[in-house]
């Protein structure tokens, strides 16, 4: 039903443009009061980078941050992260990660990103206090922020935003009417636009998710995807048909395929209730970490990376010249 108020396909957007309206006004009102001198950003010591997105969910904006961090590290770069660790809720903040850290405490995508990246991540809904914990736990070069691009009590260096290249904007409305955050000239201030699948326009990055092999969530054994023959296909993710038409690119055609919300907590018994045997059960990484404590043998996730065009190099010099 959201798709497809959102998509404009419903015309039963209207009904919801009062409220729209209204979350416009005061998201304007926020941002100038900021550009204006009113309100004070607080300034890092070190360059902030901040990657998000002017509409809501499921863009792949977790996979650029892990690039992008990726990508610096390699530079020989000391990265830190920080998140409002949506869907998490710790004893305090600011929540340092570590290897115990559970997805309860801090969101499923800090801990991804951790998991994947051995990167200091950082945890607080006041995100300037992340990265003072950042900064107090050791020597860091640049923090790239998971999203935040409407948090602007934090001043940034560079402002990265990715797109969904195929969904784009929708009806082009403000929440709750539409999927947007902030209107679509809000790029005319950012530093570059990353779009995520579909056609590129002059001065975006193009970007590609690309699947690797599927993971056993019990033995961590890699095995090619298009192996599978009978997979059930889950995904809690902010646009899961991503990840089922990704399953069907590598050849596999899910026996059922089950959308969670975003942020979804799950129980064991839920999602064994989903597979019979000799089924398989196929998540994405994000739903993994949530579920590995209580996984079965025939539980696996699927990672994916993004590949990005021969654009976001200017982009990565420009962020190293600012540690330099």
């Amino acid at each position: 039903m959201i798709e497809r108020l959102w998509s404009g396909r419903s015309p039963f957007y209207r009904l919801l443009l009062p409220f729209s309206l209204m979350y416009g006004l005061i998201s304007n009102i926020i941002r100038l009061s900021y550009q204006w001198g009113w309100r004070k950003a607080w300034r890092a010591p070190v360059p902030i980078i901040v990657v998000g997105n002017l509409t809501a969910g499921g863009n792949g904006k977790t996979p650029v941050v892990i690039w992008l961090v990726e990508t610096l590290q390699h530079a020989g770069l000391r990265v830190g992260v920080v998140s409002r660790g949506y869907g998490g809720k710790a004893a305090h903040y600011p929540l340092v990660l570590d290897a115990n850290t559970t997805c309860m405490a801090a969101g499923d995508e800090p801990v991804l990103i951790y998991q994947r990246t051995h990167a200091a991540v950082a945890v607080s809904p006041v995100r300037s206090e992340a990265v003072k914990a950042l900064l107090a736990i050791g020597e860091i070069d640049i923090i790239v922020t998971d999203d935040g691009l409407q948090h602007y009590a934090l001043a940034r260096d560079i402002e990265i935003v990715v797109v969904d290249g195929v969904r784009r904007f929708g009806n082009g409305w403000w929440l709750p009417a539409g999927p947007m955050r902030e209107r679509a000239s809000r790029l005319k201030q950012v530093d570059a636009v990353i779009i995520n699948g579909g056609d590129t326009q002059q001065d975006e990055i193009a970007m590609q998710l690309r699947a690797g092999n599927a993971i056993n969530m019990k033995s961590g054994q890699t095995c090619p995807v298009s192996r599978f023959r009978q997979v059930v296909a889950m995904a809690g993710i902010g646009h899961p048909p991503r990840f089922f038409q990704t399953l069907r690119q590598q050849g596999i055609i899910p026996v059922k395929e089950v959308a969670f919300a975003d942020h979804q907590e799950y129980r064991e018994a839920d999602l064994l209730a989903l597979v019979t045997d000799p089924q398989v059960l196929m998540m994405t990484e994000k739903d993994a970490v949530k579920c590995q404590r209580f996984a079965h043998d025939n539980w696996w996730y699927l990672p994916v990376d993004a590949h990005m065009s021969s654009q976001a190099n200017a982009l990565i010099a420009r962020i190293i010249a600012l540690c330099r």
